[in-house]
């Protein structure tokens, strides 16, 4: 590569980058806002309910990255190679499955919502904001599902800065109903719940400006000679099984931590939880950038450009994670506060919860990252071996610490994954992997 196309890529990266990073900031920033706002207007146990129904919004994020995300990764390479017809028909598909599954979630909003919420709650005191919460959620699961999906599909079709605003107004959208529908209305914990949905169908709204531009290549069309739909689950299938385990993950840690040091307990994990969703906005716009510049590079079979987006990508994730690592070490108790401990035992709880968690993040991030890399280099096997491995390690471990040291329950989740760490390290030596970019058709 010349300077001039190091430059241009260099400079087409950082569009991708901090568009992909606002765009994540549509499935955390809202759960921190409300746990925020939420933690200081409501109280601990307020917080406490939105993290026991996070398994919901993370089973989304699930099925978005199975079907959304990975013919997003079908849609660039499609677009890379000038195939219009496949680009737009994978489009068009996935937008059509991602809908379809947000109205099943909504019928069961509306029949089964006290049975879910039972499912993720076994403390009565919290059963009822729990309930609260999560109705909403799942009510307004086709505005989670089409705003994820809209957003990665038009950035890679050329508007990522379209995206990004789209994304911000959202989220500006939620902080401003969260306000008025606790205080004003005086709607509660469902009034916060209610904000997030508001604010991402605005985001949507929005987005459908980027069909009126004369540049755009998406279309809405069905017409294609090719089954499409086992390439898109193939595609999404490491991310998708990464989120399911995160999911179970999820449920587990907080049924263990819940039973294990009750509610103070909960609180300090729920705390931890919307710490990851900081981490998770470099983690996810790092991998959303991967997918889709990548993928771009993939299709043209550029292995010098391609490196080169995978060493931005890796020097981008280091410096954001370790500024991230260390203010949370070193104000432990700024957060703890933003988010409405009630007493110096909480407190207490939650700032030594913090600091282990700032430090257990930093490899589960790396980990995260390299399994988009084997993914995208063709190393499907250590893709798919990394997407179930990423969660499923700290369960057991978690189960050991929690049964016979339980003081020590904050360190499972750093255990665990130095324990991944070291046995990705073995497999990727012992199967004498290279680095080679896979062209795929």
């Amino acid at each position: 590569m010349t300077n001039e196309e190091k430059s241009a890529l260099s400079t087409q990266f950082s569009r991708f980058l901090w568009s992909s990073v606002l765009i994540t900031l549509s499935g955390c920033l809202g759960n921190v806002v409300d746990g925020i706002i939420v933690g200081n207007l409501i109280g601990q146990d307020g917080v406490s309910a939105i993290n026991l129904s996070k398994p919901v919004v993370q089973l989304y994020m699930t099925l978005n990255l199975l079907l959304g995300m990975g013919a997003s990764m079908i849609v660039g390479n499609a677009l890379g190679k000038k195939d219009n017809t496949r680009s737009t028909y994978v489009f068009t598909l996935a937008i059509i499955i991602n809908l379809v599954i947000g109205l099943i979630f909504t019928v069961v909003g509306l029949t089964a919502n006290s049975s879910v919420a039972r499912l993720l709650c076994n403390n009565e005191l919290l059963l009822k904001p729990s309930e609260e919460y999560l109705l909403p959620m799942l009510l307004g699961a086709p505005a989670y599902m089409m705003m994820w999906t809209f957003s990665a599909m038009i950035s890679v079709d050329g508007s990522p800065r379209l995206a990004s605003m789209a994304i911000i107004i959202d989220n500006a959208v939620n902080l401003s109903l969260d306000l008025v529908f606790i205080s004003l209305f005086g709607w509660g914990i469902t009034g916060s719940s209610m904000a997030t949905v508001v604010g991402h169908l605005v985001g949507i709204a929005i987005m459908m400006r980027h069909f009126k531009y004369k540049s755009n290549t998406l279309h809405f069309s069905l017409k294609h000679n090719q089954p499409e739909f086992f390439k898109i689950v193939s595609q999404g299938a490491p991310l998708a099984v990464a989120s399911i385990c995160l999911t179970l993950l999820l449920l587990t840690a907080n049924t263990t931590v819940l039973s294990t040091l009750g509610r103070a307990g909960i609180f300090a994990f729920a705390v931890c939880m919307n710490l990851l969703q900081i981490y998770n906005l470099f983690v996810a716009g790092t991998c959303r950038t991967l997918q889709s510049l990548g993928a771009i590079q993939a299709g043209t079979g550029n292995n010098e450009a391609f490196s080169f987006v995978v060493r931005k990508s890796l020097r981008f994730i280091t410096i954001s994670m370790g500024i991230t690592c260390l203010l949370v070490l070193i104000w432990p108790s700024i957060i703890s506060l933003l988010f409405g401990a009630e007493d110096a035992a909480s407190a207490d709880e939650c700032n030594r919860a913090l600091r282990i968690f700032a430090l257990s993040f930093i490899p589960f991030c790396y980990i995260y990252v390299l399994m988009i890399i084997y993914k995208l280099y063709g190393q499907h096997s250590m893709a798919l071996f990394i997407s179930f491995a990423l969660s499923l390690t700290v369960i057991p471990v978690l189960w050991v610490m929690a049964k016979w040291m339980p003081q020590y329950i904050w360190y499972s989740y750093l255990i665990a994954y130095l324990i991944e760490g070291i046995i990705i390290f073995a497999l990727h030596k012992g199967r004498h992997i290279q680095w080679k970019l896979e062209v795929r058709s």
